[in-house]
C-alpha cells in the first residue's frame, strides 16, 4: 500500500544519510560537535501569554519581523496542542552556539508563543539535552506550558547503548531526563528504524514508559510509512500505545513523503508530522551560494557533506530555482526565507515545523513566516510549483 524502504534499512525518503545528519560514524566513537497577544488558530490567546502581554509591546523587526502571531494545532488527531513552529536545537545548542545565545532564542521564542522544543540524546552527545534542562531550570516556566520532546536511538558507544531495545529505550530516556533535569518528556521519538529490535518490543517499550509517567506520546522519526503502519497495527493487536507523530524531513526540494505517503497516515490512524529542516540546512537562505561562509554549519568538523550539496551541480541548480523565487516573495513583502517555511506549514497533517537558528535575527525573521501563511493561495502555490517542478502526484494538495 505504501512505498517504503526495506525494514531495518537506513536508506529513507530525505536527502541526507544518517551519518551525514550528525557528523559522525555510527560504529565508531561519537563526533560532538515585548509581547503583544498570541492567537491561536481558533482566535484564542495562547494562555501562558495573557500576563506578560498586558502592558508591553513587541519590538519591530527589520527582517519583515512583525508579530509572529502564534498558531497552535494538535499533533496529529491526538489532543495535544502545539505551536507550529517549534525550535529544535540540532547542530546549535551545545555546539554551535553559546548557551548564553540558546538561552536568549529560548527566551524569545517562548515569548513569541512556541511553545515546543525539540532536542535529542545524541544532538552533540548529550550537551544538547543538558544545556536546554539548565535553561528550562533557570527560567522556571511552568511546566504546563511547554512541551519538550527528545528522540532515542544513539545513546552511547557500547552495543547496547543505541537502538530501540527495550533495554536501551529505558535506559536512554532516563538518561535524556537527568540531563534535562525533567520529571517527564511530553513526546519521546524513536529515532530511525531498527532492524535489531522487534516492533512488538519497541511498541511495548514505549507504552512502559509512557504509563510509567516518563513520557505523554511516542512517536517516530525518520520511519517508512509501512514500518509507522506495522507499529499501529501492533498496538491495536496488543492493547498498547501506537505513535502520534512522524518527524520528517520536509523542504522545497524534498516533498514526496510529506505530501505523498503522511497524509494518508494522518487521515487513516492519526498520526501527524513534525516536520524538520524546512531551509535544507540553510541551502535555501543563499548563503551557500558563491562559498561557504565561515562559521556556518556547512564549515563544521562532520558536516563537510553539506559544503560538497552546497557547491555540487545540483546544489547549484535548486539555488537558481530559489533565486526565481523572490520576486513572489517581494511580491508578499516577505523574505524567501519566511516564505520557504510558510509553504512548508501550509502541508496538509504538518503539525509543526521545527526552525534551526543561530542567533536572535534569524529566529525572529522565521517566526514572520506566520504572517505569510495567510498569503499562500492556490494561485500562489502553484506558481511556486511552477517554479520547482517538483510537485508530487498527490491527492489533496494542502491548507491554506
Amino acid at each position: 500500500m505504501f512505498s517504503h524502504a526495506p525494514r531495518g534499512s537506513i536508506a529513507r525518503q530525505g536527502r541526507f544519510s544518517v551519518d551525514e545528519l550528525y557528523g559522525f560514524n555510527v560504529s565508531k566513537k561519537l563526533k560532538p560537535r515585548l509581547e503583544l497577544k498570541r492567537r491561536e488558530e481558533n482566535g484564542t490567546t495562547a494562555p501562558h501569554l495573557l500576563n506578560n502581554a498586558r502592558g508591553q509591546q513587541l519590538q519591530t523587526h527589520h527582517c519583515q519581523g512583525i508579530p509572529s502571531g502564534m498558531r497552535y494545532r494538535n499533533l496529529g488527531k491526538s489532543g495535544l496542542r502545539v505551536s507550529c513552529l517549534g525550535l529544535g536545537t540540532w547542530v546549535t545548542f551545545g555546539s554551535q552556539i553559546t548557551d548564553e545565545v540558546a538561552e536568549n532564542l529560548m527566551n524569545v521564542a517562548y515569548e513569541h508563543g512556541v511553545n515546543l522544543f525539540d532536542t535529542a540524546e545524541v544532538y552533540a552527545a548529550g550537551r544538547a539535552e543538558r544545556t536546554l534542562g539548565n535553561i528550562l531550570k533557570k527560567k522556571e516556566w511552568r511546566r504546563s506550558s511547554y512541551v519538550v520532546t527528545t528522540k532515542i536511538y544513539w545513546g552511547g558507544q557500547a552495543e547496547t547503548e543505541r537502538g530501540l531495545s527495550r533495554k536501551h529505550i529505558i535506559e536512554g530516556l532516563r538518561g535524556s531526563l537527568e540531563r534535562l533535569q525533567l520529571e517527564y518528556v511530553d513526546i519521546v521519538f524513536a529515532n530511525r528504524m531498527d532492524a535489531n529490535s522487534p516492533m512488538e518490543e519497541i511498541v511495548r517499550a514505549m507504552t512502559f514508559v509512557i504509563n510509567q509517567g516518563m513520557a505523554m506520546y511516542w512517536g517516530t522519526s525518520r520511519w517508512s510509512a509501512m514500518e509507522i503502519m506495522e507499529a499501529y497495527s501492533v498496538a491495536r493487536q496488543f492493547n498498547l500505545i501506537p505513535p502520534v507523530c512522524e518527524q520528517a524531513e520536509y523542504h522545497l526540494f524534498q516533498r514526496e513523503k510529506v505530501e505523498t505517503q503522511l497524509p494518508e497516515l494522518y487521515h487513516k490512524i492519526g498520526v501527524g508530522s513534525m516536520t524538520w529542516s524546512p531551509l535544507a540546512c540553510g541551502l535555501i537562505t543563499g548563503k551557500y551560494a558563491e562559498s561557504v561562509p565561515e562559521k556556518s554549519r556547512a564549515s563544521f568538523k562532520g558536516y563537510h557533506w553539506l559544503k560538497e550539496k552546497a557547491l555540487s551541480d545540483e546544489g547549484k541548480k535548486q539555488y537558481s530555482k530559489v533565486k526565481e523565487l523572490h520576486p513572489i516573495a517581494e511580491r508578499l513583502n516577505c523574505t524567501v526565507t519566511q516564505l520557504a517555511i510558510a509553504w512548508c506549514l501550509r502541508s496538509e497533517g504538518v503539525s509543526s515545523v521545527l526552525l534551526g537558528v543561530s542567533n536572535c535575527d534569524q529566529l525572529l525573521e522565521n517566526l514572520g513566516s506566520i504572517q505569510v501563511l495567510a498569503q499562500l493561495t492556490p494561485q500562489v502555490v502553484a506558481e511556486i510549483d511552477q517554479i520547482l517542478g517538483n510537485k508530487p502526484n498527490i491527492k489533496k494538495d494542502s491548507r491554506a
